[in-house]
């Protein structure tokens, strides 16, 4: 299903006066909500998810509680400490290109406007660059891992 068919469904939902409609096709599950008020829809969920996913789900769920209670214990330390977030979803990365060297380690000096990182979202790769000046202490993200928006990247010490 390619997104202008899921903006037709979006469309004919709208226009048809339902309150909800739910369609699953393979890995895909669709769910369009429409306000009673208004033909404009409310809530629209596009979700896939390859069935690798869904088996390794339930292991990460149960080795995160014991590590929630350590970062309560970090949250103090790192109070003094600047954190720089992710403005985007997409994918970080530590490199310009593969072969290229890491944009800064823990230790770095960086200044304003020094580029930190790249986030990939939709093909576009966007550079991250510093606000404060300051030096690297944590890098709180793998490479090439998955970010969200506002998802701590970087701890930094403005001192």
């Amino acid at each position: 299903m390619d997104l202008k068919e899921i903006q037709n469904l979006i469309k004919f939902v709208s226009n048809s006066g339902v309150a909800e409609v739910k369609l699953e096709t393979g890995d895909i599950k669709i769910t369009i909500r429409t306000t009673l008020e208004g033909n404009t829809p409310d809530i629209t969920y596009v979700q896939q998810a390859p069935m690798q996913q869904l088996a390794a789900a339930p292991a990460p769920a149960q080795t995160a509680a014991p590590v929630a209670a350590t970062p309560t214990a970090a949250t103090e330390d790192n109070s003094k400490y600047i954190t720089i977030k992710s403005p985007m979803i997409g994918t970080f990365y530590r490199k310009p290109a593969p072969d290229k060297p890491v944009f800064v380690e823990v230790g770095t000096t960086i200044g304003k406007g020094d580029v930190l990182c790249v986030v990939e979202a939709m093909k576009l790769f966007n550079e991250i660059e510093a606000e404060v000046t300051g030096k690297i202490v944590k890098i709180l993200v793998d490479d090439m891992s998955p970010v969200e928006f506002d998802q701590p990247l970087f701890l930094v010490d403005p001192s």
